[in-house]
């Protein structure tokens, strides 16, 4: 069922998580392990859940003997190749007395606008999810310029959502919620529900923040949850510390209330209904 309220998550069939580097690479590595227990949980009382990680640059910087995140093109890329495999190997690892299998599925913007390469992705996903297997997705880093310069992943998820028609999308940050503006700023007020068509005027959200080992902000997720909700998929941002509350439908998060009447969005293809 489509996810109306945040309370609504427990029973939805399908579900997108996406989980940025900050909270899954370098000190905080060991997170994946408490993140897997959620989705494993998930997955176990029948939902088909889709991960999307970022992490694949971060992961990849030690085995580069890198201190921070390179700046050159073609160092960012070589540390995605190392990343993305250790990445996906450690969440196997995790995985793996769930008895739960990972799929790796890389895809660049340019897979979600060609309409063929869409339709192949789509199937591939339908099937992955009919084998109760765990698709795991990822910015194809190694040739995914534009993203490894000004993007991240919180966008590629909202349309693997609307791609295999998710019920909702849980998008998880280093922050429990959003707030009216930066939170160490003062009156920074924490906003619990968007309603949706609220053009959030007033509000301040942060501009693209790029630290050690990623990039990403409250804007970027903002940005996201609208592109999802306009599709008729309700999103919840929070702390990557709640997953576990947030797909239980507990009162964490900032609920974003899906579309009523969803529409397309430009260069996705048509929304793809539930049944």
């Amino acid at each position: 069922m489509t996810a109306r309220v945040r309370a609504d998550l427990p029973r939805a069939r399908r579900v997108v998580v996406k989980v940025g580097s900050s909270s899954i690479s370098g000190e905080h590595a060991g997170k994946i392990q408490s993140l897997v227990e959620a989705l494993a949980s998930a997955h176990g009382r029948g939902v088909e859940v889709v991960l999307v990680s970022s992490g694949a640059i971060a992961t990849g910087m030690p085995f580069l003997a890198l201190d921070s995140r390179p700046n050159d093109l073609a160092t960012q890329q070589a540390a995605a190749a190392v990343g993305q495999n250790i990445l996906v190997y450690r969440y196997q690892e995790a995985l793996r007395p769930f008895r739960i299998v990972a799929g790796q599925v890389l895809l660049t913007a340019g897979d979600l606008e060609n309409a063929t390469h869409r339709s192949n992705a789509r199937r591939a996903m339908e099937r992955l999810l009919g084998l109760r297997i765990l698709p795991i997705v990822n910015e194809n880093d190694t040739v995914a310029t534009h993203e490894i310069r000004f993007g991240d992943n919180d966008r590629l998820a909202a349309l693997v959502a609307q791609l295999v028609g998710a019920d909702a999308l849980v998008l998880l940050s280093d922050i429990a919620c959003l707030y009216t503006r930066p939170p160490d700023e003062p009156g920074a007020r924490p906003i619990e529900e968007v309603v949706y068509g609220d053009d959030l005027a007033g509000y301040e959200f942060g501009s693209v923040v790029v630290n050690s080992v990623g990039t990403g902000g409250a804007a970027t997720k903002v940005s996201a949850a609208r592109v999802a909700a306009a599709s008729g998929v309700g999103v919840l941002v929070t702390s990557a510390d709640l997953v576990s509350e947030a797909l239980a439908g507990q009162q964490v998060g900032t609920w974003f209330a899906p579309n009523p009447d969803p529409v397309d969005q430009p260069g996705t293809g048509p929304v793809l209904t539930r049944r």
